[in-house]
């Protein structure tokens, strides 16, 4: 297993970057906070063909690997770029394997959101991370894999949250396009999750990334009692502590995208590995850099407070990071009997 990215993946990494540092400035960022979408922003991303990195090529997409969407999220995270990822890019790959030529052509331009419903069940019990800029969502019902298009007329404004995300929920009564059933249909599903669970801890790393160089450079330029507070053990060695985390953390990002895409018994298991380690990483690094701040890092005007709330929102939008420490020991150990030996 080599997980070294190669000269394309590196490509990939710098042109996002690139887009993400010109068009999510924090300004941006702020202004989007009330919709949870930058449309000019969308309309970039989607010209680039983003969405069909990972998407068979007989499906209109460039046939790509989970890395490589992976290297999108982490970029998208570090700038917070108000758009869509994890759930839309996941959503456009279960419709390339279903073979909806019909339904992922408008995806792939970025004329339609289809975003992922985050567990089983109906979508009008869930409160949707996308809920309120999706015109379709993946769900399942039972047996059944179904497309649930957004009623006509429904408002799209998000819940308030922390964390700018398109947070909404949807009606009773959803018109419905079934698209596969069977034992296959929810598998298909739950690979897509894992997915989703992949490309947010990417999204995480990269806004742990950017938080730490944030703090730390407000550290080089904060003085207390004649120096840099940059120069006290209780400010450097957390930010080194992060820094060491970050760099596993994507190691385990880039083995769980191989194990995904290989179809490897132990993918599911480091895709939860994955996020739940991400989701820690995140906060911890985002945390210590707004208390370094003092009083400002709490301050509207001061970024460090934008990475700070989507640190804990991003994650928890998606599954608790604690309870997902369950579904680990599942997929690692296998569910606890109930039996009485």
């Amino acid at each position: 297993m080599d997980l070294r990215l190669s000269e394309e993946q590196r490509a990939v990494r710098e042109t996002f970057a690139a887009l993400f540092r010109k068009e999510a400035t924090p300004a941006r960022v702020r202004i989007a906070e009330s919709s949870g979408l930058d449309m000019s922003l969308w309309r970039r991303f989607s010209e680039m063909e983003a969405l069909g990195i990972g998407v068979a090529s007989d499906c209109g997409g460039a046939g790509g690997g989970l890395l490589d969407l992976a290297l999108a999220a982490e970029e998208a995270g570090r700038r917070l770029a108000p758009i869509p990822v994890a759930e839309t890019a996941a959503a456009a790959r279960l419709l390339g394997r279903l073979g909806e030529k019909e339904l992922i052509g408008p995806v792939l331009t970025g004329s339609t959101i289809v975003s992922l419903a985050t567990g089983p069940g109906p979508v009008e019990k869930q409160l949707l991370v996308d809920g309120a800029i999706a015109d379709g969502v993946l769900a399942v019902e039972g047996s059944s894999l179904l497309y649930v298009t957004r009623p006509a007329g429904l408002a799209r404004t998000p819940r308030p949250n922390f964390g700018g995300l398109a947070l909404a929920r949807w009606p009773d009564g959803c018109e419905r396009r079934g698209l596969a059933e069977g034992d296959s249909a929810r598998t298909m599903f739950a690979n897509a999750l894992d997915e989703v669970r992949v490309l947010r801890a990417a999204a995480l790393i990269g806004l742990a990334t950017e938080a730490v160089r944030i703090g730390s450079e407000y550290a080089k330029v904060r003085h207390a009692f004649g120096q840099p507070i940059a120069m006290y053990q209780a400010v450097a060695h957390p930010f080194a502590d992060a820094v060491a985390a970050l760099d596993g953390a994507q190691l385990l990002i880039q083995k769980a995208c191989w194990a995904l895409d290989s179809g490897r018994p132990d993918g599911p298991a480091l895709a939860s590995m994955a996020f739940v380690f991400a989701a820690e990483t995140a906060y911890q690094a985002a945390g210590h850099s707004l208390h370094v701040h003092g009083g400002y890092g709490f301050m509207e005007e001061y970024d460090i407070q934008l990475y700070y709330r989507r640190a804990k929102a991003w994650a928890v939008a998606f599954a608790d990071p604690r309870r997902e420490l369950l579904t680990l020991a599942d997929r690692r150990f296998g569910p606890v009997s109930t039996g009485g030996h």
